[in-house]
């Protein structure tokens, strides 16, 4: 699981707000799943810049309820606010705002905030009526979005949820006070809740490094050519200082971790299943156990004459001259959950995932390994009621079923899995086996070049000892902000517009940000915009299947 730093970090403000929607919606609903069902098991990964957002925000919930201090998230502060916005762009701002939610099954789901989202639209294409609308307006839909955005499992067992929800109309300030209250209660306890299950042995945690970066691009950009031998690159030809950054990820990484759950995990995620034979190379070096990619790769790895295609694919592979075994992803079955399953009636989803790993179960050796390896935040707002009936039916049907066990991936290399030889391996990501998610087109590329110009001015500070070491350590994280994968993901025509604008401004504002870190003018190309998007891919973009269609 992971976001990126929604954070103006020399502001404090979060410029977007799902970070605490996926705490309440998602995350939270995740780890209910599986205190529901003692015997199953899970491996659940962090970002380590998720975690410090995540304690940020309980923080911040925590001072306003007990201070009133103001909270930096525009959208947490209006749900507070006595009064509301006083010009109609600031109303608009937030009814769009309240709109960005799934339709189909957040919104229509519920006839008061239904009604209310068609009163938005109308007011969309009617800006002059906007001087009209009134603080109840705003009140309910500020309260029904947040509603919405909640995990079944909190509108199922918590009774201030379920009041709210009956009530349905003309909420008053105590019943947007009591949503923070209920918001502060889920950011406060979801860690622990997860350290808990650590603590049983039914949870395995592993981490990513501390931003988010695609490590085998800071290491050899020219990686990208492996499995896209004809793509575009960028002007930037390498990354400079590229292994010493992937260091300080995997660094700060896990000393982030390890504040958080108190011990330094056996296995790392590297962002997007980014992988190269470096990456693993370093990854082992650094003392991880187990790392994990994408079916793809593994696919286009074993089309290479050095490689032995073996009989069953379902195994931990080592690559040669490394000391880190790597589990892939079966794209299949993953994909099923991410992009199909959603469409089905839950119980047949689960018995068609099930009937896939019994065909596998009954034709391949009674060791192999499937793994199955999912977003942990994005698929479920397009189930009905947020995944709830069909994550409930898979743990349990997969705990009790007598042919398939659960298992961790620290526990198949404790049970001495077998871990198949790999000569050489082809790089790329669990999206499609490469890296074109991330670089080369224009757009992605425009912005590698932007991040390699505002890392010679990092290098060339650092050199001349223009920064005190407060500064240097400001300029440090700003910069790993930067080097994250999400920015990359959204350059694109073909994304949704919205969602590009949002993270291409944000990229430009960290960019910027940094130069000012250093003591310089930021360029005056960042105050352009560089790329627009006009797309409408599957899930909204926040998802892509793991074999290119």
């Amino acid at each position: 699981m992971h976001q990126p730093e929604y954070r103006d970090l020399q502001t404090g403000e979060f410029k977007l707000p799902w970070t605490y929607l996926h705490v309440i919606k998602d995350y939270v609903d995740m780890v209910a799943h599986l205190e529901a069902v003692p015997t199953a098991k899970a491996v659940v990964n962090f970002a380590p810049i998720l975690l410090e957002q995540i304690e940020e925000y309980a923080k911040q919930v925590n001072s306003y309820l007990h201070d009133r201090v103001t909270m930096t998230d525009p959208l947490l502060a209006a749900l507070v606010d006595v009064s509301i916005p006083a010009n109609s762009e600031a109303r608009l701002k937030l009814i769009r705002d309240c709109l960005r939610a799934n339709r189909e099954r957040q919104i229509d789901r519920y006839p008061a905030y239904k009604k209310l989202a068609e009163m938005a639209e109308w007011l969309e294409l009617h800006y002059d009526a906007l001087m009209y609308v009134n603080s109840q307006f705003l009140s309910d839909f500020l309260v029904w979005y947040h509603l919405a955005w909640m995990g079944e499992t909190v509108k199922l067992s918590d009774s201030r949820v379920k009041s709210l929800i009956e009530k349905g109309t003309g909420y008053s300030l105590h019943d947007r006070i009591e949503i923070v209250e209920i918001i502060g209660d889920l950011l406060a306890n979801v860690i622990c809740r997860y350290k808990v299950l650590v603590k049983k042995g039914q949870l395995e945690l592993s981490v990513t490094p501390y931003a988010h970066p695609i490590m085998p691009l800071l290491l050899d950009l020219q990686t990208t050519q492996e499995a896209m031998p004809n793509a575009l690159m960028p002007e930037l030809t390498a990354y400079p200082g590229g292994e010493e950054r992937v260091a300080y990820h995997l660094e700060k990484g896990v000393q982030v971790f390890k504040r958080f759950f108190g011990f330094k995990p056996k296995g790392c995620w590297p962002s997007e299943g980014g992988i190269s034979a470096q990456t693993l190379k370093v990854l082992g070096d650094f003392g991880f156990e187990w790392t994990a990619s994408g079916g793809s790769v593994l696919r286009n790895s074993l089309h290479l004459p050095e490689n032995t295609v073996p009989a069953c694919i379902h195994y931990p592979f080592k690559l040669k001259k490394t000391a880190i075994a790597c589990f892939f992803r079966d794209d299949g079955l993953s994909d099923l959950i991410g992009f199909q399953y959603s469409k089905w009636h839950a119980d047949d989803a689960v018995a068609d995932f099930i009937r896939h790993l019994e065909t596998i179960a009954a034709t391949q050796p009674a060791d192999a390994v499937v793994s199955v390896i999912m977003d942990g935040e994005n698929a479920w707002e397009y189930f009905p009621e947020n995944g709830y009936h069909f994550l409930s039916a898979l743990y349990k049907n997969l705990s009790q079923h007598p042919a398939i066990e659960l298992a961790t991936f620290s526990e198949c290399l404790k049970a001495k899995a077998v871990v198949k030889p790999l000569a050489k391996l082809v790089a790329g990501s669990w999206v499609y086996g490469t890296f074109s998610t991330w670089i080369g087109d224009s757009d992605k590329n425009r912005g590698w070049d932007m991040l390699g110009e505002a890392k010679a001015a990092f290098d060339q500070a650092v050199a001349g000892k223009c920064l005190s070491p407060k500064q240097l350590k400001a300029a440090e994280i700003q910069l790993a902000v930067c080097e994250g994968s999400d920015w990359f993901w959204w350059f694109g025509d073909y994304n949704p517009g919205e969602a590009v604008s949002n993270f291409e401004k944000h990229f430009r504002l960290n960019l910027a940000n940094l130069y000012r870190l250093l003591g310089e003018q930021p360029p005056s190309y960042l105050a352009l915009s560089f790329t627009q998007g006009s797309g409408a891919p599957a899930m909204g973009g926040a998802m892509r299947p793991g074999v290119e269609l």
